[in-house]
């Protein structure tokens, strides 16, 4: 039986996180695999830090869809993957890789997961997280600079140069995708509560499924 797989976007700092975890805790977590799409940043070894710093990271070709796609169809066939890991403080993909091991529900989670006809075509329920700019931006802020070693000012400009400009140009269209929009992110109760039944009431199903799977 393939996984079902779902495809979680909306802009930076928008809640997609919460509502990951909503779907975790829906399907039982040993039941899910989590794919985040920053994860696949492109490696960028051959490149000065000072250039990799100012590298455009909201945009298409930052990330590399080909290897996401790639271990998507190996989790879909039930065989494990090496994830990689990006280093956000190096701003440069890390050595190291996390294995991961095919499970009933897949999340694909990341601000341009439904940008690329590639990788929508194979999401069976798509997620679009909406939530005001200026909540985003505080939320990126504060993630920025506890987690990811980054000044405010930095951030800032960042936010500027690049952040704004590419969610209005490359995230906000495609809301148009979207099965499922959810305003306010994990503030949404009740928009979660019915997510969570339905990835519940597909859980049972799988279940159903392979229960007369193996008894015939």
């Amino acid at each position: 039986m393939r996984p079902l797989v779902i495809g979680l976007t909306g802009g930076t700092g928008s809640g997609k996180t919460t509502v990951a975890e909503a779907i975790i805790a829906a399907a039982g977590e040993p039941q899910v695999t989590l794919l985040p799409q920053d994860a696949y940043y492109r490696a960028q070894p051959n490149l000065p830090f000072e250039v990799r710093e100012q590298t455009n990271y909201d945009e298409p070709s930052a990330f590399d869809t080909e290897l996401l796609v790639a271990h998507l169809e190996a989790l879909l066939r039930g065989e494990a993957i090496a994830r990689p890991v990006y280093d956000f403080v190096r701003h440069d993909r890390a050595p190291h890789t996390i294995p991961l091991a095919s499970r009933p529900v897949i999340v694909v989670e990341g601000i341009l997961v439904l940008h690329e006809p590639t990788l929508r075509q194979r999401l069976a329920l798509k997620i679009f997280v909406d939530t005001p700019p200026d909540e985003r931006f505080i939320r990126r802020l504060t993630r920025d600079i506890k987690e990811r070693g980054r000044s405010a000012e930095s951030v800032i400009n960042q936010y500027r140069r690049t952040v704004k400009p590419m969610h209005d140009l490359f995230v906000e269209p495609t809301k148009q995708h979207a099965d499922l929009i959810i305003p306010e992110g994990g503030e949404n109760k009740i928009a979660l509560e019915v997510l969570c039944a339905y990835v519940s009431q597909v859980m049972r199903r799988l279940s159903a499924s392979l229960h007369e799977s193996v008894s015939s």
